[in-house]
């Protein structure tokens, strides 16, 4: 069992922190807002801090989930910072989904201070997460993973280094690009066939047994159709992720045609009121 400090208590956060306090590990918690830090503790035991600064002190490892680069820096890098806090030979490990830039940009500073630095996005959603059961890609040094891989898997249902820091970023990416166009031709699918007339929920029943079948369509096919669209991860975030695969696309040279298209889509439904929607809302464009 080890010291730890989760920073971030947002859908993702709390319960992946409320995994590791389980599991018997002795955690001290911060978020932004200070009474959801307080309401974590009196749900799961451990401590709240005020700031990362203080949150940090004596942890081994230190995790973070916050919503975007900014708000990484900040939590990381300001007077009353993590970093600050941390001990030499300790471990941050950032769950952000948030650019490599930034994740290559903190491990020089946690270089110079004598600190670890992966960066370890998740894939899953808030079901994932309460559920202990999120899909972590992660980029670091060997020697950190080995460290944090066995800590993670308090909430983790697969865990893989998969290259040096910035790398779980960028795999990242490919997961969100990959979903941008499976959840688009689902919803186009479910579309055709509500104009068409058939029995949309037997016509999935069938479809995701073959070739065509995909997580989206088991887990958002059905909910679509119903035009039900809270599942938790909201159309603002799906955005915010797309603009950072646009992004890395512009510096690499990759082409992300289907990406650019349901990037914009999404504005659509935003501007329809749909921020708080979840990504299967695609198929409000369509009807």
């Amino acid at each position: 069992m080890a010291k730890l400090t989760f920073l971030g208590l947002g859908v993702m956060g709390d319960p992946m922190a409320g995994h590791l306090a389980a599991k018997g590990h002795e955690v001290t918690v911060y978020n932004r807002t200070a009474a959801k830090a307080d309401d974590w503790v009196s749900r799961n035991g451990g401590k709240a801090a005020r700031t990362p600064r203080e949150a940090t002190v004596g942890a081994k490892i230190v995790f973070c989930c916050v919503g975007n680069d900014d708000d990484l820096r900040r939590v990381a890098l300001d007077e009353d910072g993590a970093f600050a806090g941390m001990m030499q030979g300790s471990l941050f490990v950032d769950h952000t989904t948030a650019s490599a830039e930034v994740a290559r940009e903190l491990e020089e500073e946690a270089k110079a201070m004598g600190l670890g630095f992966m960066d370890a996005p998740v894939s899953g959603g808030q079901a994932g997460a309460q559920n202990g059961v999120l899909t972590v890609m992660c980029g670091g040094a060997e020697a950190d993973f080995a460290r944090a891989e066995p800590v993670i898997a308090a909430y983790a249902r697969s865990c893989k280094l998969l290259g040096p820091v910035g790398s779980g970023q960028l795999a990242k990416m490919v997961n969100q690009i990959c979903i941008a166009g499976l959840v688009q031709g689902l919803a186009e699918g479910v579309a055709f066939a509500q104009k068409a007339g058939l029995d949309v929920e037997a016509l999935l029943d069938i479809i995701s047994k073959g070739a065509a079948g995909s997580w989206q369509m088991e887990n958002r096919g059905r909910t679509m159709n119903e035009g039900k669209f809270n599942f938790g991860f909201a159309v603002d975030w799906m955005r915010k992720d797309l603009g950072i695969c646009l992004a890395e696309a512009r510096r690499n040279g990759a082409s992300l045609p289907v990406t650019a298209i349901v990037d914009q889509f999404y504005s659509d439904v935003q501007k329809a009121g749909g921020n708080r929607w979840d990504t299967s809302s695609l198929l409000t464009r369509l009807n």
